[in-house]
């Protein structure tokens, strides 16, 4: 991970379902648009 690599973290604790989804559609958008390699994504909650 370089210095301009951008953390992502989604956090829910009302649903288990939403933070993982959150990540799964931000995580397709930014493949789709070729930043994969500029961005860390993750979830929690």
């Amino acid at each position: 991970m370089s210095d301009d690599t951008i953390s992502v973290l989604f956090v829910c604790l009302g649903n288990i379902c939403r933070s993982p989804l959150a990540e799964a559609v931000f995580r397709q958008v930014v493949t789709d648009a070729g930043l994969e390699d500029r961005f860390r994504i993750d979830s929690a909650g």
